[in-house]
This record gives structure tokens, sequence and C-alpha cells, in this order.
């Protein structure tokens, strides 16, 4: 069993979970993710690694609480226990010094983003961040940013913080900011991260994406995870989950994430977990 230290919303619907689990902190690497367990009977969730803490043994991710797993997640209080914590899986994201990198964060990806920022600049890049929701209040994190980023650019919907827009409006605010990067790592939603890559494919900036698929065992054995990738099939959890922005087929990506969108909303109404939010 592992125990929770902190579990607690810092924006609508986004978690962050700190749990102990000092066999992970021990191999962790940026980009690399963990499968979670909320309970006995719970699915298994991939979660990206968005922080650790080597002397205290401690791991930090960031959730969306969406389906019935999720929000049992979501109930758990520090000195819990949950069955499994399994990590780290994945391949670690390439850092090198590469000169000038624009690390785009949405949403869960604000979190998982952060640990290769800071790589990034310990290997002697300029990193700048730009951080990226429907409105002010679904930021955070930005004092973690501005610690380690040049400069933290944000990207609201309603304009309530930084530039007002959707994430279409990277090739404008790259040339506003006189921002010229050697490559561009996108985290976030789907659709984030394929926009992302549709707008940078023809200013020809290598976009490097962290993919989130559906996943059970996180090890390659099951093939759920799998997705098109310069027109072969890849596995998510031991290819990636990062994969070149520019090579994937979002379109199949798409559909196969909302295959069991039905029944991943049909428990959490059935179980009782939405009421209590």
């Amino acid at each position: 069993m592992y125990r929770i230290i902190e579990r607690r919303m810092i924006v609508p619907n986004l978690h962050e979970l700190t749990v102990e689990a000092p066999q992970v902190t021990e191999s962790v690497r940026p980009g690399n993710f963990v499968i979670v367990r909320p309970d006995a009977d719970g699915e298994r969730i991939p979660l990206s690694v968005a922080d650790w803490d080597a002397e205290a043994g401690t791991v930090t991710s960031i959730f969306l609480q969406v389906g019935a797993s999720t929000s049992k997640l979501a109930r758990r209080r520090p000195g819990d226990t949950i069955p499994t914590y399994a990590g780290p899986l994945g391949q670690e994201t390439e850092i090198r010094k590469y000169g000038t990198v624009l690390c785009v964060g949405g949403c869960y990806g604000i979190g998982s983003v952060y640990p290769v920022a800071r790589a990034l600049r310990e290997a002697g890049n300029t990193v700048i961040a730009l951080l990226e929701a429907r409105s002010s209040y679904l930021l955070y994190w930005q004092d973690k940013f501005r610690s380690v980023a040049e400069r933290t650019l944000e990207l609201t919907r309603d304009g309530s913080a930084g530039y007002k827009g959707h994430i279409t409006r990277l090739p404008e605010i790259l040339t506003l900011e006189k921002i010229a990067p050697d490559l561009i790592v996108a985290n976030g939603c789907t659709l984030q991260m394929m926009l992302v890559s549709r707008v940078t494919k023809p200013l020809g900036i290598k976009t490097i994406v962290n993919m989130n698929p559906i996943m059970i065992d996180g090890t390659g054995m099951c093939g759920v995870c799998r997705l098109t990738v310069a027109g072969k099939t890849k596995f998510a959890c031991v290819d990636g989950p990062d994969f070149d922005g520019h090579e994937v087929d979002w379109e199949e990506f798409l559909k196969r994430r909302k295959t069991y969108n039905p029944e991943e909303v049909h428990p959490l109404r059935k179980s009782g977990c939405a009421s209590h939010f």
C-alpha cells in the first residue's frame, strides 16, 4: 500500500496528488509516468510525473477529475493508502542542449511539462514557458515556472490573463514576443497538442508531444495504448509517451480517445461519486 502525503484541488477539477513512493524517486526522469489505482476495485490510471522529492521519497502528479476512478482518487485524503503506484514507466524526455525551448502546458499538462522545463534549463537551454487555459482561475504553478524559465507567458481563452485566445495564436505570439524556438514541447489535452503540432508544422519547428491514450498495464503487454506515428503502430507506454507531434495520426488518436466516454460516465452517475462534488 502507498501512503498519500497530500491530495488537494488546486483549480476546479484538477488535483495535486503526492504519494510516498521511494522506489519511484530512485530512477524517475522527466517525461515518465506512473500507474495508479484508487482502490482495490478501481481501474488503472496513468498519471504523468509532475515533480518528485528524492530525499523525502515522494512523487507528485496532477490529475483531472473526469470519471468514476478519478473521482475516487479525488476523495482520498492525506494518510489514506492506495493499492497500486507503479513506475516510473515510459521513456524519459530527451534532455540535451537545443538552444531555445518553448514549453507549452495546458490543464494537467502544466504540471507534467514542469520537470521537463526544469531539466532543459539545467542542461543549459533558454527555456520559455507558455501556460494556457480557458480562464486565469484555471492556471497554476506560475511561480514554479518562473523559477526555471527565462519568461513565463500566459494565454487564456477569455483574456483574463496574458494573451487572449486559443493556442492557435501561437505563431502570432512567437512573432510578438520575438521568440525563435529550436524546439517546442507541448503537454496537455489531445486537442491542445494536436493544434500546437498543426500550427508549428508549417513553421518547421520540431514539436514534441506527451501522448495520453487509454492504458491498462503500462508495460506494452495489452496494446490498448497503440497509436500511429509516421505510419507505424507505436505503443505510448513503452515507445513513448513522447513523440514527434508532426508525425502523429491525430484523427485516429482522437477517435480512440473517445471510444469509452459513455462507459466512463455511466459508472460515475451510478456510483454516487458525483454527489460529493
